[in-house]
Formats: C-alpha cells, structure tokens, sequence
C-alpha cells in the first residue's frame, strides 16, 4: 500500500477570548491507501482536529496536509466525513438523502438512471434497501447512522472519515454496526481515519492506531500496529491473547503514559 494521506509538522492554533490556544504541535502522520486508521486519546487531544485538517474544514497553521499528492484547501468530494450525528434532512427519505449527495457529484455527468443505480447500491452495501422509502424520523439510531454512511459511500471517496460514528449509540447497536463497518470496508477496500473514544472497537477495527498526547499542543504520541488477520470477529477475538496485547497497550498509553488531565 503507498502513502496516500500526509501531515507534515502541522500545527493548528485557535483564537479565544483568553488568548491563543495551540491544539495541534508537529503532528507528522502518513496513511497508506486502503488502511483503516483510529486516532485515539482523551476529550482535548486534537483528534477531531486532525480528522478536520484532512477533511479540508480547517487550515493548519503550520505544516502541510497532503491528499494524493495533493495539498488540501478545502473540503472535496473524494474525502467524505461521518459525523456522530448523521446529520439526515428530516425532509428528505433515506434514499433521498443519498441522492442528494449522489447527484452532486456525479449529477454532471450521469443520467437518472445511474444515478438511481448508485444510491440503490449504497444502501444495499448498508443492508438497507428495505428502508429506501422511510423518513429519519421512521428509522432506528443506528439505521440513522448506517445512511450516513451509505451516503459517504455513494460518493465513491478515496477518504472516508469518521468522527465517533457510533459514539451516540447504545452498546448492541453500536457492536452490530462496528461489525457490519468491517464487512463495508472489506468488500470496498476503502481508506478510513476514524476518531474514537472506544480502545476495544479501535483495536478491532484497525491496521493501525494513532495514540495522542493530551492537549493543549497536542500531538502523536505512538502509532500501533494491529497485525489481527483479517476478517475479524468479535467472539473470535474475545479470547484472543494477541487482542488483549493490543488493548493492553493502548490502556497503558492512554492511563499511565499519558494520564486523562484533571476535569
């Protein structure tokens, strides 16, 4: 896999009413193409930050954030963002929602039908074909998230990007789409960074794991490889020696190396 996402010695810096507040110091990060990344720390660590930097919604102070080759300048439809809140208009079906973005970027140079073809598949990559006619309001939590992230999808990114996707849901909605992220990622082979809370869906989801240091001038602290074959399944793994390595390592970062800072 080559280096696909670069940040080179970026810093970000915000201005407060008390005064300059430096997020992010010398954050040196390279992503392979078709690697699952999760950036990981305690609330303030810059994650959401960085995920921003390369979504093109911030401009780092310092250093350069690279797509492709390519220096970011803004938000672009080969890098998509799944927010924690799907972020659906409530107006709009859940076919609709995906059509919104389908047509947007392809809309230019496809006809309906292909375009009717492109949203279909999303959701049928998402299991949700059954629910194309249904408004937000007439669907799950976690059926929610999962057209955010059919819609992503549709987009056809070379990027996608996550930002605690499943952090508002409940324990078995959230294991069941974690699962369900797998088989996504599998069958599209797709480039993810993903921010998260959560050492255990981090250490089952990833290739590898960007632990932070805490803020304020945040940066990388470690970055570990997670060579589990892949597919991975939870239950599998429930009794694995090298998982429970791997969860081990990030705990002892995250609570010895790297202590969460005092509310």
């Amino acid at each position: 896999m080559e280096k696909f996402v670069e940040l080179q010695g970026v810093g970000k810096s915000f201005d407060s009413r008390k005064g300059r507040f430096v997020a992010l110091r010398d954050v040196n990060l390279t992503i392979r193409q078709g690697e699952f990344v999760s950036l990981i720390g305690h609330s303030g660590c810059g994650k959401s930050t960085v995920l921003n930097i390369v979504a093109g919604l911030y401009d780092p102070n310092a250093g350069i954030a690279l797509c492709g080759g390519r220096e970011i300048d803004g938000p672009g439809p080969e890098r998509a963002v799944v927010f924690q809140n799907h972020s659906l208009l409530p107006w709009l079906t859940c076919y609709g929602n995906i059509y919104l973005a389908v047509e947007k970027v392809f809309g230019q140079r496809e006809n309906k039908a292909q375009l009717k073809a492109r949203c279909e598949a999303a959701l049928a990559l998402v299991n949700l074909s059954h629910a194309s006619d249904k408004y937000p309001h007439e669907v799950s939590g976690g059926m929610k998230q999962r057209v955010g992230i059919a819609r992503a999808l549709a987009m056809e990114p070379k990027v996608l990007l996550m930002d605690e996707p499943f952090g508002a849901l409940d324990a078995l909605t959230r294991a069941n789409l974690q699962d369900e992220l797998v088989k996504i990622v599998e069958a599209t082979q797709a480039t993810v960074v993903m921010v998260t809370h959560d050492v255990d869906e981090a250490v089952l989801l990833s290739d590898r794991i960007v632990m932070m240091t805490n803020g304020p001038a945040a940066t990388v602290g470690e970055i570990l490889e997670v060579a589990l074959p892949r597919p991975r399944d939870r239950l599998a793994l429930a009794n694995d020696s090298a998982y429970h390595g791997y969860r081990s390592a990030v705990l002892e970062f995250l609570y010895q190396k790297h202590l969460r800072p005092a509310a």
